[in-house]
């Protein structure tokens, strides 16, 4: 069936605490997308954000980012009192996330609900059922609160090579540290189940992202360095990126270690598995993001300052997905298969059945012969306006080569009485892809102060942005409900 949805992280929902969160607007948020008649929420990685304050630089695959709490639901419970939160100054600009306040606000915060919370049997539960990665995560980030936050690769020997007996005794150190972690999890598992039972009853499914890297500094390599490509002093050899093109002359240097995927292979990918698995438990679609690193990445020497001497290497292609599909064979997938593809990408993307995504906004680009205009779209396919690192539309219209700009008005009939953005729109709506996923900000006919993200570099703007506490309006879902029906995607 022909479907739509909108594509918002939490953190920028309004609210009165510096981020969106699971609360109230979260619950809004859900009523307006079914009274828009979409049928997805797409969201951004949930994980606690580390380096850049990305979502895409998580201290943990498995763990829930405790900066999306809802706070007054702790009020609530009787664990918070709001004049807690009303002594707290949670930034100056609602239209912006200050990640700086809510590092260090936060934790402090959920401290003092943690010190009046009597653990119980759900509790007790938690624990167990989350025990492969739960107890490794809380002490990780109790060990980096305790060394000042520092890179694992920075802590003393015995700690940075997980000798047992200096983390049982720095277990017993740090217990009540631990167990704040813990009661943060159990809190952020509670709220996320709550909204995803919402969005169930609504008929909502939730798109969620798995980045294809994790960064250096996380438990996940700290606990399994074996599974990376590390020195025998744990540091990285070689790293992620991406090749020089036409938009970036020396490539892009993300940084992240890169997977031994031999090592990988031996357990029958199983790492991979058990990250897949949490995944599925949280969304209801999990986007593979940068698919294209499963048939060949860009290796860089670590050393390096730029990706441009990268090379490529083989990733571990239909093994890998025969392993996955085995292992987990219910949870549905889309391949971010945007970048460099090649036709052996392309292939991989085919046999594995996952649909691919198309880009409006690259189908006019002058420089290079285009497969993102919508008649040449497969029906098995997610088609997008931008994404979280692309213009929004009105910035697109800016911005743009004026050929490239002429070449979409002609194309899609694009006219002033409708609005350039909304032709876009109705671009992707019209298109055969089964499911057609919108930014909000589209929707909200932003320009750059709408930007979630600028590949590559690191501003306070990226990941920041925040919607007007009423930009959930009922004429604009009215509206979008009308587009919707008209091309057939109403949930």
């Amino acid at each position: 069936m022909r479907k739509s949805g909108i594509l918002m992280h939490i953190t920028s929902l309004p609210g009165p605490y510096g981020i969106g969160t699971m609360g109230s607007y979260a619950y809004r948020f859900l009523d307006f997308l079914k009274q828009a008649g979409q049928g997805y929420w797409q969201i951004l990685p949930l994980s606690p954000t580390g380096f850049g304050d990305s979502p895409y630089q998580a201290f943990s695959t498995c763990a829930g980012n405790h900066y999306l709490i809802d706070l007054d639901m702790l009020v609530q419970d009787g664990l918070l009192r709001q004049e807690e939160l009303d002594s707290v100054c949670w930034g100056d600009n609602p239209s912006r996330v200050d990640f700086g306040c809510l590092y260090r606000e936060r934790i402090r915060i959920l401290k003092m609900a943690r010190d009046r919370f009597q653990p119980n049997a759900a509790y007790q539960a938690f624990l167990a059922e989350n025990a492969n990665w739960l107890e490794d995560y809380c002490l990780f980030m109790a060990i980096k609160t305790h060394l000042g936050g520092c890179v694992w690769t920075q802590w003393p020997q015995k700690l940075k090579f997980r000798d047992p007996e200096a983390l049982a005794q720095i277990r017993r150190d740090l217990d009540d540290d631990i167990s704040l972690h813990c009661f943060a999890q159990f809190c952020f598992d509670n709220q996320w189940k709550a909204l995803r039972n919402y969005a169930e009853k609504l008929g909502i499914r939730i798109i969620g992202d798995v980045p294809i890297y994790v960064p250096l500094d996380s438990a996940d390599v700290w606990t399994s360095p074996e599974l990376f490509q590390l020195d025998d002093q744990l540091r990285p050899i070689r790293v992620a990126g991406c090749p020089p093109d036409a938009f970036s002359a020396d490539g892009q240097l993300w940084g992240n270690p890169l997977y031994n995927w031999e090592k990988m292979a031996d357990s029958g990918y199983a790492w991979w598995i058990n990250r897949l698995d949490a995944a599925a438990k949280m969304y209801d679609v999990i986007r593979f993001d940068h698919f294209r690193g499963f048939e060949s990445y860009w290796s860089v020497p670590a050393k390096d300052i730029t990706a441009r001497d990268g090379r490529w290497e083989p990733g571990p292609g239909m093994d890998f997905i025969r392993a996955v599909q085995q292992a987990l064979p219910g949870p549905e997938f889309i391949a971010e298969d945007l970048g460099f593809i090649t036709p052996e990408v392309r292939q991989l993307q085919v046999d594995s059945g996952y649909p691919g995504m198309k880009v409006l906004e690259f189908a006019f680009d002058s420089r290079e012969e285009s497969d993102y205009l919508p008649h040449l779209y497969p029906v098995d396919s997610v088609c997008y306006t931008g994404t979280h690192d692309n213009e929004p539309l009105a910035q697109w219209f800016e911005t743009a080569d004026p050929q490239d700009v002429a070449y979409a008005k002609a194309y899609l009939g694009l006219n002033e009485e409708e609005g350039f953005i909304w032709g876009m729109i109705r671009g992707c709506m019209g298109s055969i892809s089964r499911l057609c996923v919108v930014q909000m900000q589209d929707y909200l006919e932003l320009g750059s102060s709408g930007r979630m993200n600028f590949p590559g570099t690191l501003t306070s703007d990226n990941w920041t942005w925040r919607a007007d506490s009423g930009f959930d309006s009922e004429a604009l879902a009215n509206r979008i409900r009308s587009i919707t029906k008209c091309y057939g995607r109403l949930n």
